[in-house]
């Protein structure tokens, strides 16, 4: 049995790769920040695609590559998910995130410092 298909042109790609780059770092530089989530995650997203399709060639796998990618992103999200109640407290029933605490504070005093100047 032969497997008969094309490769892919990976100049072209790595182009395309390098482009969708630019663009994302571009994106954030104009201060909108709808199309900054655009950038920062969606041209993330594509690219990731297209490097697992062309360069990790998994177009072309047994079907059950895929579903073990699929799965290990599944559960890449169900631990991000459990994780993240945790980490983005700054206090809980026997701790104290102090630094965390400090951090927020001198944010909020800087932007309130801002503001008022610009009143």
């Amino acid at each position: 049995m032969s497997d008969n298909h094309e490769h892919p042109n990976y100049v072209k790609i790595w182009a395309i790769l390098l482009v969708l780059l630019i663009i994302s770092v571009i994106g954030p530089e104009l201060g909108i920040r709808a199309l900054t989530l655009i950038t920062a995650f969606g041209i993330a997203v594509v690219k990731a695609l297209m490097v697992a399709k062309y360069f990790m060639h998994l177009n072309i796998e047994k079907k059950y590559v895929v579903y073990l990618f699929v799965t290990c992103l599944a559960l890449m999200g169900v631990m991000v998910a459990g994780i993240s109640p945790d980490v983005l407290k700054h206090e809980g029933q026997h701790w104290e995130n102090v630094a965390a605490k400090k951090v927020v504070q001198a944010g909020e005093a800087a932007a309130a410092a801002a503001g008022h100047a610009e009143h």
